[in-house]
């Protein structure tokens, strides 16, 4: 290989996950979209330490459980729960489908 010419990597290997998939040849999802609910609650909350995700299967849906600061509830929610609308609306477009339903759940 001459040095001007770019690394032919597969491009499998840079997802991240260690080339792990579930079972579909795509990454685990369901840990991506853990990630993309953190990611989003931290940027709202003053207390981003805080935030937790946790995934619950169930029979018929996947729960994603988010817990912040008691302070910072209502950040998450937002006036008339638009937030908590918006949050729900942005993991709906990327979940993937499948006969199970995706649910986010903000704890109290």
């Amino acid at each position: 290989m001459m040095p001007d010419e770019p690394d032919e990597r597969d491009e499998r290997d840079d997802r991240g996950d260690g080339g792990r998939d579930n079972g579909g040849g795509r990454p685990d999802s369901n840990a991506d979209l853990a990630e993309l609910i953190r990611f989003l609650a931290v940027n709202l909350v003053d207390k981003p330490d805080e935030v937790r995700v946790e995934l619950v299967e169930e029979r018929q849906a996947n729960v994603y459980e988010l817990e912040v600061a008691e302070t910072d509830l209502g950040k998450v929610i937002g006036r008339g729960g638009k937030t908590a609308r918006a949050l729900r609306t942005i993991v709906q477009a990327v979940a993937p489908r499948s006969r199970k339903r995706t649910l986010v759940e903000i704890l109290e």
